[in-house]
């Protein structure tokens, strides 16, 4: 994620959001809401860096009346600190409010409540133990992570779901050592793991964890490995050719899609008949003329004339 993507047009299909949300979190994400939904756990949710919006879209519309939902982000503002500052201005530099809040609108009737600053003002704009949802996709920095996970812990429900992204990383280190100080330490229960993803809750994982293996079981397009690790039992999944859950199209869906930027439109072809050779006299039609059946060819040489 070390280069910023940029939106050309207003987007027709979720795909259209620049962003990094693969299939196989797609479907977890829907099962773990949709799962919360059915059992009427109620509450808020909570997405801690949005960048252009695409995992935020998605969450959006398992939102229920009486439920809240909280973004936060830096967008153009200032970083808390330097390193901070530099990670923002490498990744995210031309990002901005107004990108993510158009990408979110062509999708839904209502933003969600934007915070736009360090992720250390969430805990004073979310009320403890409101929520059942929070996903942790902002600084890879690990002071800024474990603060980030932390606050997770307090604002979530009992059984609510924690998402925390890049945890396993090549270029996130401190994703990770925050995420696994909280597993060994900090009392965080694992429920799966994929590509890109840690999903955990401080609650008891052993009934979401039957459910979700009875789910992915019943599915041909997803690999299911499971491991035991310091007292855990860890859900290992794999995307096979999963398919992304239906999702309607934004509100500029039914509009024709503008060509691309490097897109031209095609010169018509013409069949070679006397009204449409130009009448300047040019060696490459005159080679071409010459081609032509002997009929033809004194037809057309009277029209160049």
């Amino acid at each position: 994620m070390a280069t910023i993507q940029e939106t050309t047009r207003p987007p027709h299909r979720l795909d259209d959001v620049p962003g990094w949300f693969p299939v196989l979190d797609q479907v977890l994400f829907d099962w773990f809401l949709s799962r919360q939904e059915a059992s009427g756990t109620r509450g808020d949710l909570l997405e801690v860096g949005v960048y252009m919006g695409k995992s935020a879209i998605f969450t959006g519309r398992h939102l229920r009346p009486g439920e809240s939902f909280t973004v936060c982000d830096l967008f153009e503002g200032d970083a808390p600190d330097s390193a901070n500052r530099a990670e923002s201005t490498k990744s995210y530099g031309r990002l901005t409010r107004r990108i993510f809040e158009e990408n979110y609108l062509a999708f839904h009737d209502v933003l969600p409540r934007v915070l736009q600053g360090p992720s250390s003002v969430v805990p004073a704009e979310v009320a403890p133990q409101s929520c059942r949802f929070v996903h942790v996709d902002a600084s890879h920095l690990y002071e800024h992570v474990h603060g980030d996970i932390r606050a997770a812990r307090e604002l979530l429900l009992p059984d609510g779901i924690v998402v925390l992204d890049d945890f396993r990383s090549e270029h996130t280190p401190g994703v990770s050592i925050a995420t696994w100080e909280a597993v060994l330490n900090g009392e965080l229960r694992p429920i799966c793991i994929s590509t890109q993803k840690l999903y955990g809750t401080w609650g008891d994982p052993g009934p979401v964890q039957e459910e979700l293996i009875a789910m992915v079981r019943g599915r041909s397009d997803c690999h299911l490995s499971m491991q035991e690790a310091a007292g855990h039992r860890i859900i290992r999944l794999k995307s096979k050719g999963m398919r992304a859950p239906e999702f309607p199209l934004s509100r500029y869906g039914d509009a024709p899609e503008a060509p691309g930027p490097t897109s031209a439109p095609a010169a018509p072809v013409e069949s070679p008949s006397a009204a449409s050779v130009p009448r300047r006299r040019s060696r490459v039609r005159r080679v071409a003329v010459d081609l032509l059946p002997p009929v033809l060819t004194r037809v057309l040489r009277r029209a160049m004339r």
